[in-house]
């Protein structure tokens, strides 16, 4: 399983985009199912515009399965709140802390971004040990 960032949506839907053209490629490589999270839903749809060709390319690609959506619980939001207070001189938004948060819950240290800085020095916890981010 592969969790990908807002990055990477946005590029991949909106063709204007400096790196549309590598994350087709990366996409293309995937053989691990694709996951994301609401608020990095809510941010990419955000960049996008609702009206847009890339907005409405997204919501197929959900639609159609190339995209599976995870759903936190109440305590894996409040993992993300931490986070944020965690990586608060980031600073570290939701959308990042949801996609942590996620990968903690879902056993997963792949992700996908283009925000390689900060997804660097974030830290997966695996019961008291803490592993880098795969960036992918």
């Amino acid at each position: 399983m592969i969790l990908i960032d807002t990055g990477p949506l946005v590029a991949l839907f909106d063709p204007k985009e400096g790196q549309h053209a590598t994350c087709r490629r990366t996409l293309s490589a995937f053989r691990s199912p694709l996951v994301t999270t609401l608020p990095v839903l809510t941010e990419a749809f955000h960049i996008l515009g609702p009206e847009t060709l890339g907005s409405q390319a997204l919501r197929s690609f959900i639609a159609e399965a190339g995209l599976g959506v995870h759903f936190s619980s109440h305590d894996e939001m409040l993992r993300a709140f931490e986070l944020m207070e965690t990586y608060a001189d980031h600073p570290m938004d939701l959308a990042d802390g949801s996609v942590i948060a996620a990968a903690e819950t879902l056993g997963t240290r792949k992700i996908f971004t283009l925000d390689r800085n900060d997804f660097e020095t974030y830290r997966i916890r695996r019961g008291h040990r803490l592993y880098p981010v795969d960036i992918i």
